[in-house]
């Protein structure tokens, strides 16, 4: 088993805080995919490792910001903050399609999906209340970039309620298209050498979550916390900047555009 690189956002006597890449399981799972202790195992001292806690998960094939506790009551502290809504977690999402606003709410309940209860779906009946925020930063064309915050935490909440308004994650296996983004899709003037095949700009889920904000500030210790983007999201979103019609022009605050390659603070 390959381990995937894995970055070190923080560390201090309570917490880690990681980027998570994409394909690593939060627990061993069935698939035989890489876990976090597999792949912290490099990176930290084997008590630490053993004594890491849980306190928030990420789908497998979603990358990005993650806090880990070093012990039982840091868990239980940050697990408290998760569950009382009181920290802003804020994801990038490159979904299809155009959008309909700059920004909306989705107040819809998730259940089980009655034929296959691995997945999720959206009901107007019984089901758990979830609520995503969602707002534009960029318009493509066929496909945007959302900054996208889960006031609530159910499973696959995101990835349900983009489909739900017809905005799926661009690339999503379970709720929306399988299909690599290409920059012949974007590019008018694209040429390919003769026998050679176009290589996609991004295969993976096109969904991160880019930053998450703690609700009381600590001394010496920061209360937000920024993963960057991984080379391959950067470069598709470089690239899908760089060749729709309006150019830089497509983000609505084209700041955006430098502190997300530069894994800033959108906030």
């Amino acid at each position: 088993m390959i381990k995937p690189k894995i970055e070190l956002i923080y560390s201090d006597d309570k917490i880690i805080v990681i980027n998570k890449p994409s394909g690593a399981a939060v627990t061993k799972d069935r698939t035989g995919a890489a876990q976090l202790t597999d792949i912290l195992s490099g990176r930290l001292r084997p008590e630490e490792l053993s004594s890491l806690r849980l306190v928030h998960r990420l789908d497998k094939d979603t990358s990005g910001v993650m806090i880990l506790a070093r012990n039982r009551e840091t868990q239980s502290e940050f697990s408290g903050y998760f569950e009382k809504q009181l920290v802003k977690k804020t994801y990038l999402a490159i979904v299809a399609g155009a959008p309909p606003a700059r920004e909306g709410t989705i107040n819809t309940p998730l259940t089980r999906h009655p034929k296959n209860p691995a997945l999720m779906c959206a009901t107007s009946g019984k089901g758990k209340d979830a609520i995503t925020k969602w707002k534009v930063l960029a318009g493509f064309g066929s496909v945007a970039l959302l900054a996208v915050s889960p006031l609530t935490s159910r499973t696959h909440q995101i990835r349900v309620h983009l489909a739900s308004i017809k905005l799926p994650v661009a690339i999503d296996p379970l709720y929306g298209s399988r299909a690599p983004l290409l920059l012949s899709d974007f590019k008018p003037d694209y040429r390919l050498a003769k026998d050679r095949n176009e290589k996609p700009l991004i295969e993976r889920l096109t969904l991160h979550a880019y930053q998450i904000q703690l609700p009381l500030p600590q001394p010496n210790r920061p209360c937000s916390f920024v993963a960057a983007l991984d080379k391959k999201f950067a470069a598709t979103i470089k690239m899908l900047t760089k060749h729709n019609l309006n150019g830089l022009d497509a983000f609505l605050d084209p700041t955006d555009f430098d502190k997300i390659l530069k894994g800033r603070s959108l906030y």
